[in-house]
């Protein structure tokens, strides 16, 4: 196994445990922010490339692809890389792809970098879940993964909404400019902050591939886009539904966003807590409040107050299992952690496309907006079914030895 330190050896590899976190934290940070800022600036986009709002709309795919592209392509290929350099290899993609978003002056060249900006997403997600992984012991793996990715919900009710205000005000580019900035700033804290991560010797393509002959590996990563899936198929119409079913006007549902986040935050720390003391069960109570919430979500969403209430509960108890995924899929993949690491990113960009699509169908066949979040309950079920099949399959394995 790649990681398999003792909890010593750990330790002892972290001098500066929090500022290591806090470095790969900033680059989760700055890449919830270019992520998610694009589609609060469609409009003003749109007018500097001299395009509709809708074509414009594929700048988000175009991301999103090179997100599901990138991941297990890096992962493997850059096996016989040390996990540091590679870390700091995939920052400066992402200063790249983010500066040459900024100065894009044709739809075709903005394409182009919004795709290359996401290229590093998955990897430096699930390498760096791995590498602070490596750097705590190993009661603490869970809590160490939820540090790291904190800063995608973080981005979202602090960077992108300070970002898009930026944008409106001084133009589209400036946003991009500041997320290759903060890229800036996480290379730098990487390089100094992180400590080295030698190879193994064991370590190439092959054996970060071979994490996927695990059937587990499969498992954990059908959990993830089917659990996910269902949250989708409600946050990717939450402005209509709060504007229709819950009453509120076009700039309120800038706080339902921000309420969104602060769930998204305050469960994935939770979540890093309870994955540690009980990694399945975690993962099992994630996904039936997950189905509790989605389920109640459209009763919920007919008043303010109710909505508040359940974007809340929604981004928090699907953020629970952030970090139990994450967990779960370097456990199961032994030899091909960062491969599977990665891969999840991936997994959970085709849940935002299988959960949006599943939300479109219901309403283009006439049924109100209380409607997505019920297909999402169902979606959790299915998710929790596979979680619970996963943890059969292990008890299976554990009495034939």
């Amino acid at each position: 196994m790649t990681t398999s330190l003792t909890p010593d050896k750990r330790t002892a590899a972290a001098p500066h445990l929090g500022l290591a976190l806090l470095a790969l934290a900033t680059g989760g940070f700055a890449i919830g922010t270019t992520e998610f800022v694009t589609m609060g600036l469609l409009p003003q986009i749109a007018a500097g490339v001299d395009i509709s709002i809708p074509t414009a709309g594929h700048i988000v795919s175009a991301y999103a692809i090179g997100v599901v592209v990138g991941a297990p392509l890096i992962a493997a290929l850059g096996a016989r890389t040390g996990r540091k350099r590679l870390l700091l290899g995939l920052m400066a993609v992402f200063v790249l792809g983010n500066i040459a978003s900024a100065i894009a002056n044709s739809y075709e060249l903005l394409m182009a970098a919004r795709f290359l900006s996401g290229l590093p997403h998955g990897a430096f997600f699930g390498i760096g879940a791995v590498v602070g992984a490596s750097m705590v012991p190993v009661n603490r793996r869970a809590w160490a993964v939820s540090m790291i990715m904190v800063g995608l919900p973080v981005a979202n009710v602090i960077g992108v909404p300070l970002t898009t205000l930026l944008g409106q005000a001084l133009g589209w580019q400036v946003p991009f400019l500041a997320v290759g900035v903060l890229g800036l700033l996480t290379l730098v804290a990487v390089w100094f902050w992180i400590p080295p991560q030698p190879v193994g010797v064991d370590v190439n393509v092959r054996s970060e591939l071979s994490a996927l002959a695990r059937p587990q590996v499969w498992m954990a990563l059908l959990i993830g886009m089917v659990g996910f899936g269902g949250m989708f198929a409600t946050y990717s119409y939450i402005a209509p539904t709060m504007t229709e079913l819950a009453g509120f006007s076009e700039a309120g549902v800038t706080i339902v966003l921000a309420v969104y986040g602060i769930g998204m935050t305050g469960g994935t720390l939770l979540g890093g807590r309870l994955a540690d003391r009980a990694l399945m069960p975690s993962l099992y109570g994630g996904l039936v409040a997950v189905t509790v919430v989605l389920g109640t979500f459209g009763w919920l969403a007919q008043s303010r107050p109710g909505a508040l209430v359940a974007v809340f509960a929604m981004g928090f108890s699907a953020s629970i299992l952030i970090p139990a995924l994450q967990t779960r899929l370097m456990d199961v993949a032994h030899e091909g952690q960062s491969l599977a690491a990665s891969l999840n990113h991936s997994t959970l960009n085709v849940a935002n496309a299988l959960g949006a699509w599943l939300g479109s169908v219901v309403l283009a066949a006439g049924y109100g907006y209380e409607w997505p979040s019920r297909v999402g309950a169902a979606l959790a079920v299915a998710g929790l079914a596979l979680a619970l099949t996963s943890g059969l399959m292990d008890r299976r394995n554990r009495a034939k030895v």
